[in-house]
């Protein structure tokens, strides 16, 4: 699958700067936090603030607090090592440093695992839950290749992705 410019999520990312690369690894980590911690939507509302006032210290700051504010999430879930323990990872390995590459290994990681996470709740390897996801992660690199303004327009896309994986989430415990 290819972005509505042709080019592929692994090119989007190699070709994303700090602000992008910041986007896309919040998004991925934002539309799998229900996961982790259902109750805390907003929590990572600051973090999106500063990365559309370009990362630096308000980048650190905010990383710092959601942090803080996510101690011990997740943390009864008999799943520890399972996908609550892979959005756990992607949010112990933000990086706080606003830099290049730094971001960007964090971006591919939590490409990755978001990715996995969607496939595991999919009806098949490849099904709609999976295509949904990289859908969504290609048209975050998309929007926020044109500047701040697209920053609302990916962290929309979040949100819709975090309401959907939910979604999924409830209606398989409820047929359990």
């Amino acid at each position: 699958m290819t972005s509505s410019t042709g080019r592929s999520l692994l090119e989007l990312i190699g070709g994303a700067d700090e602000r992008g690369l910041a986007a896309a690894g919040l998004a991925c980590l934002d539309r799998c936090l229900p996961l982790l911690a259902p109750e805390r939507a907003e929590v990572l509302r600051p973090v999106w603030a500063a990365v559309a006032r370009g990362g630096g210290a308000a980048w650190a700051e905010a990383v710092a607090k959601a942090r803080v504010e996510l101690d011990g999430a997740g943390g009864g879930d008999a799943d520890a090592g399972g996908v609550v323990g892979l959005v756990r990872a992607m949010l112990d390995a933000v990086p706080a440093e606003w830099a290049e590459e730094p971001l960007r290994a964090w971006a591919e990681r939590c490409s990755t695992v978001a990715l996995a996470v969607h496939r595991l709740y999919d009806v098949n390897e490849d099904g709609p839950l999976h295509a949904g996801e990289l859908r969504r992660q290609l048209a975050v690199l998309d929007t926020v290749a044109h500047g701040p303004t697209g920053l609302r327009r990916a962290r929309e896309l979040s949100t819709e992705g975090g309401r959907v994986l939910r979604a999924v989430v409830s209606r398989r415990a409820r047929t359990a």
